[in-house]
């Protein structure tokens, strides 16, 4: 687990955090129908290369992208190509920067034209089960508080929370322990400490919680095919919470 105490460290992170929000709303911005999800991606590394940061996904245990562009039934790690985006898409945009060995998360879920009432609200409670996730974590609580938080709002309404994928640790590295599951106990896990460095994800479809990996061994999509969301900040603790990192 990275654990940040220093003050050129925490400025350094957020640094990075403030790339990626910054590169992810110019991306998202882009986004209308007529687009290919490749255009994204090739937006995405121009716009890293000019902010002096490097994708933290490109080339990750053999990722071929810059940032994963999931459409539809698509949950995370949708690889950018010649897809082509059309009116009532739901698309969700995930990318890792890594400035000066300094690595944060970022993705949100956003419509392509016009979609459905049940699409827009799969979208905003996805994004407020993060910010319900985010609330959930204090230092001195456990990790279970958080996905317990998401769990607690999604399943309700009739959301599948994704079990197979979670949220992580993160700050030094891509992925550092530990692992943060969008479901589960209060007061289970392991112990938030002052300075840890967290990204957190819930990962949700509008049916069942199953998933499946597709054949390029990176795409997952929902098991029954329904549509997904994803969102994803990278948070630093702090005596006040769960201080976000990637928004500007």
């Amino acid at each position: 687990m990275a654990i940040v105490t220093q003050e050129s460290e925490i400025a350094a992170l957020r640094a990075s955090g403030r790339i990626a929000a910054a590169v992810l709303k110019k991306v998202a911005a882009t986004v209308k129908p007529g687009l290919t999800t490749a255009n994204l991606d090739e937006l995405a590394a121009d716009l890293l290369k000019r902010a002096d940061a490097r994708p933290s996904f490109l080339h990750y245990q053999g990722y071929p992208a810059n940032l994963c562009v999931s459409v539809n039934d698509e949950v995370v790690h949708g690889i950018p190509g010649d897809r082509m985006l059309v009116d009532g898409d739901v698309v969700s945009l995930d990318i890792g920067v890594n400035l000066n060995g300094w690595f944060t998360d970022h993705a949100v879920t956003i419509p392509v034209g016009r979609i459905t009432a049940a699409q827009k609200k799969l979208i905003a409670d996805t994004q407020q089960s993060l910010m319900l996730g985010l609330a959930a974590a204090k230092i001195g609580g456990r990790i279970g508080d958080i996905g317990a938080a998401i769990q607690g709002f999604l399943e309700p309404r009739g959301y599948g929370v994704v079990r197979q994928l979670c949220g992580h640790g993160v700050g030094r590295a891509v992925h550092e322990p530990p692992q943060i599951p969008n479901y589960g106990q209060p007061k289970t896990g392991p112990i938030i400490v002052r300075g840890a460095v967290l990204a957190i994800e819930p990962m949700v479809t509008a049916g069942g919680w199953e998933v499946e990996t597709q054949a390029n061994n990176w795409t997952v999509v929902s098991a029954d095919g329904s549509t997904a969301a994803h969102f994803e900040h990278t948070v630093i603790m702090t005596d006040q919470g769960a201080e976000i990192i990637t928004q500007l």
